[in-house]
Parts: C-alpha cells; structure tokens; sequence
C-alpha cells in the first residue's frame, strides 16, 4: 500500500524518468481560489537533479496558474501514473519556484539546445516528502507518440518576434534569445515593444493573471 519518504528513492528515480507525463497541481492561499491541475508531457521536458530537487521547462499555454500560484505561496504537488507495466503512482510534495526566461537560473538549468519553443521559465521544486501508492485501479493505456501541434505554433509566434526585432533600429543581439527578452520601443527606451502576433504579445496578453486575478510576475511583461 501506501509509502511516505522524505527525499525521493533511488530506485524511483529511473521510472519517473521514463513516464511520458505528469500532472502539476497547485492553489492559491485564498479558501475561496481555484485548485488548479496541469497536464504536462512531452518526454526531455522534466529532470531530476538529486533526490531532494527536480525542474521542469514550463511551455506556453492559455493560462498562468501554476506561476502565479508558486510565486504566491510555493505550495506544489507532482503526480506520476504508471500506464504500462506494473502498477505506481507516485507524488512529490514540494515547494516550487519559478524561473523565467532569460535568468541565469532558467540558462543554467535549460541550455539553448535542450530549450523547446515556448518555453517561457524553469519551475524548480524542492521535495519535503515523496508518496507512492498501488495504482490498481489507473488503467493501461499504450502511448501513441508525442503531439507537435504547441511547438509548431509557438516556433511560429518566436519566429515573428525574431523578425520584428531584427527591424528594429538599435536592437542588439546579445544572446540568441534576445529578441524575447527586452527590446526598446522608439518612442520610449524604456518601454518594451512587441510583435502584436508574436510569443512576447500572447504572454502580455494572456499569460500575466491567474483566474482568480493572482499576477503572475515576469519582468518581461512589467
């Protein structure tokens, strides 16, 4: 049955690296707020640096809930599922923080080569206890591959904003990100300007408060 540890099994670590996916779930202070569940796959994406840490690219998506509720309170669960072979379910508690695009935290732990498009921060968690259960009643099911459809569409957007950037009269490539980071708008040097189609506008846009109108705090956007 049911096993609590304080830091994750050496034993564990190698199945929780091959699940395909997981689910994230966190929830603001408020008695009143949302509990809020993300589904995450795609394999390479989740890491296990020992067996108190862990980090996952955090990939664009129509919401901001898990930012905006770590950057709050820091309160985090990890789900893993066995769907094939023998039967696990394994939690890690923790208390997660995020790193955003363009930090050094986000390039040590995510090198330009292993950054997927969309990846907009690095969400480290710290583990205070891990739970493993039977898992007898999830059912099996056999992975059919892995969906492309975010990595298109957001290399998409990042390539408008690497466009409009370019044409931007001043604007110096310090990295080969840059043109998500800061680039100063003409009228007011202080300002950032955007691409109104491209990745930088989706975030400013979407991607800036919680449900429950938690702000998510990226200095891009500020």
């Amino acid at each position: 049955m049911g096993k609590f540890y304080d830091t994750i099994p050496q034993d564990l670590i190698p199945w929780i690296e091959e699940q395909r996916c997981f689910w994230v779930a966190t929830a603001p202070l408020s008695a009143k707020g949302h509990v809020n569940i993300s589904p995450k796959g795609l394999v390479g994406t989740f890491k296990i640096i020992d067996n108190k840490t862990f980090f996952y690219q955090d990939l664009t998506g129509s919401g901001v809930e898990t930012a905006a509720h770590l950057q709050e309170n820091g309160r985090i669960t990890v789900l893993f599922n066995a769907f094939e072979g023998p039967p696990r379910i394994c939690r890690l508690f923790g208390t997660g923080k995020v790193y955003e695009l363009g930090s050094t935290r986000y390039n040590e732990l995510i090198p330009l080569e292993e950054r997927l498009p969309g990846s907009r921060a690095a969400v480290v968690v710290d583990v205070h206890k891990v739970g493993t259960a039977c898992g007898f009643s999830v059912p099996l099911y056999k992975p059919d591959g892995e969906r492309t459809t975010l990595q298109e569409w957001t290399n998409g957007l990042e390539s408008l904003d690497r466009e409009f950037a370019n044409e931007k009269e001043g604007f110096e490539v310090a990295n080969p990100l840059s043109h998500l980071e800061f680039v100063p708008s003409s009228s007011d040097p202080t300002k950032d300007d955007r691409n109104p189609r491209g990745l930088k506008e989706y975030w400013a846009q979407e991607n800036v408060r919680s449900i429950d109108g938690k702000l998510a705090r990226f200095s891009i956007l500020s």
